[in-house]
């Protein structure tokens, strides 16, 4: 999760109207400052005419006015009248997914050859009644993983049990390499827990000013205050007058009650990480009961995919497979069967459960595998590569997220990753960025990671919408929404095309993207790049055009 910048603002805003209210006059006007930050405001809202729609990367990959993937038209031009050719199974391997959800139980895989509930392993592949996929975050027992660690948190655990206190000339030569990673991983982690300490404490700080000044006004959503409401008298306490002044400046900086909900969100994602992510105490792996270190050992978990917590995979799933044409909220790429393999917590994904869930999917049919995670140490890379090299060589396309740091991948480690730590790479693989709905500067999302080596192509990634636990929907981004459009667009070209391979299927997406020719932000910052120096083809996902391609191919 990302400090958006309209919380950041938000957060600052609190700070420094606690650190002024009490200095205020309560005949002070609005500085010049402030009125010409208004009239900006003002200006930009008024200029402001496009929105996120509910279907905005669905529509033409085209500016006019978004950059979308042109599914809905291929569907009404190019595969009108015709049916498709084999129903393919995408994995997606996630936090678990609500299966039962009215927009995507028909569309979830079901594992014929297991019988359901007779507690044994009928198909013989080693997972027993496997019926929508796999938990590898679940015990025996039905117990699940929620909260895990960083996998930083992880590393830094294990190597201060060894080296903790000791100094180089303490350490036995043979042992000098993994002292000195021991130093890299210590000054990583203690960086990152400080900053997540400073923005609890600021977070913390904001929240605490806007609950008093809830508090003292009697209101439990400030949308519901007018400017007549919040007006400073004289008659006003202290406590009322240091409120309205919080209130004021909130709501002048565009604050709604949405805002306060998010900042709540982001207050308690940073205490859990405190409490857990990043805390070298917190070990949830018992849970699950496998020895963590035998990498043998394969068949561990249960068959629950849905788990505590299944929204961020509800979310991917649905952006692939949701029903089309039923009239419920949201709208799938491609009519396939979504298999469910439950991997990743609230923390970072661990390799032995990636490898083994690509492992699974690989086995079990799946054409195409999504992967929305990432994290930036890989300590078992090693077994994550046997998987993925499995996968390649049977012809699954794996598709994942470039992540969500604003960083250059090509200079800054990201997991999963196409490259293999002994050399060589994996053919049937992409790795995609996220784009906007905005269609100018800011086309490209300021989070996203991004690579002219590394980063393949980008998709749509931020407001989309899709559907979300309990028979819910809602929008959300993230290079997490960017990467099932791609397998969804995959998959779309398989079902009707079934005779290209997953490398005629790659070769063809990234050969029909549409080009950008223009100057965007570089993720994160002001500064301007060209479009075409963010990714390996300089273009965003284009499936009217990749399946002109596909027809082509197919039917020379």
């Amino acid at each position: 999760m990302n400090l958006t910048s309209k919380l950041f603002t938000l957060l600052l805003v609190t700070l420094f109207s606690i650190s002024c209210a009490s200095t205020k006059s309560t005949s002070e006007t609005k500085s010049s400052a402030d009125s010409e930050t208004e009239t900006e405001m003002t200006s930009e809202t008024e200029v402001e005419e496009i929105t996120a729609t509910e279907t905005w990367h669905l529509t033409p990959a085209n500016a006019a006015p978004y950059y979308g993937t042109g599914v809905e038209t291929a569907y009404s031009e190019l595969l009108a009248g015709k049916s498709p050719k084999q129903k393919v199974i995408v994995a997606i391997i996630d936090s678990g997914t609500d299966i039962y959800h009215e927009d995507l139980q028909e569309n979830v895989w079901v594992n014929e050859d297991e019988i359901r509930g007779n507690s044994a392993d009928d198909d013989g592949n080693g997972y027993i009644d496997d019926i929508y996929g796999w938990n590898f975050i679940g015990g025996p027992d039905s117990t699940h993983i929620d909260k895990d660690t960083y996998e930083v948190t992880r590393l830094y655990a294990k190597l201060s049990d060894k080296y903790a206190g000791m100094s180089e000339d303490s350490v036995a030569e043979e042992n000098q390499d993994e002292f000195e990673y021991y130093q890299e991983i210590k000054a990583a982690f203690e960086r990152r827990k400080e900053q997540n300490d400073r923005e609890l404490a600021q977070v913390g700080q904001s929240r605490q000013a806007i609950m008093f000044a809830k508090q003292a006004l009697g209101v439990t959503n400030i949308d519901s205050l007018t400017a007549e409401d919040l007006e400073i008298k004289s008659s006003d306490t202290q406590q009322i007058q240091q409120a309205k002044q919080i209130m004021n400046y909130l709501k002048s900086n565009g604050a709604a009650e949405s805002d306060i909900q998010d900042l709540e969100e982001y207050y308690e994602h940073v205490q859990g990480l405190a409490n857990y992510g990043l805390n070298p105490d917190f070990n949830p792996r018992d849970i699950v009961g496998d020895d963590y270190d035998d990498l043998s050992n394969r068949f561990y978990g249960n068959n629950d995919v849905i788990g505590p917590s299944s929204e961020h995979g509800t979310h991917v799933a649905g952006i692939v497979g949701a029903i089309r044409d039923n009239n419920l909220g949201a709208t799938g790429i491609a009519d396939i069967e979504l298999m469910i393999l439950r991997t990743v917590p609230d923390g970072d994904e661990r390799d032995k459960d990636v490898a083994n869930a690509i492992r699974y999917a690989a086995e079990n049919g799946a054409k195409v595998i999504n992967m929305s995670f990432g994290k930036g140490y890989s300590p078992q890379k090693f077994y994550v590569d046997s998987a993925i090299q499995y996968a390649d060589s049977v012809g699954v396309l794996m598709v994942s997220g470039s992540g969500n740091g604003s960083d250059n991948v090509d200079s800054t480690d990201s997991y999963p990753t196409r490259f293999y730590e002994n050399g060589g790479f994996a053919k049937n693989y992409l790795s995609v960025g996220a784009t906007s709905w905005e269609s100018d500067s800011t086309l490209v999302a300021s989070f996203s990671n991004y690579g002219k080596e590394t980063v393949d192509l980008f998709a749509p990634g931020v407001d989309v919408y899709s559907t979300y636990p309990n028979n819910e929907y809602k929008m959300e981004s993230g290079t997490s929404m960017a990467s099932p459009v791609v397998a969804g667009v995959a998959a779309l070209i398989m079902s009707y095309y079934p005779e290209l391979s997953a490398t005629d299927v790659k070769e063809i997406i990234l050969q029909t993207v549409t080009k950008v020719d223009q100057v965007v932000y570089k993720p994160g910052t002001d500064e301007p790049i060209h479009f075409s120096e963010l990714s390996a083809t300089g273009g965003i996902i284009n499936a009217y055009d990749a399946l002109k391609l596909a027809e082509e191919r197919a039917n020379p």
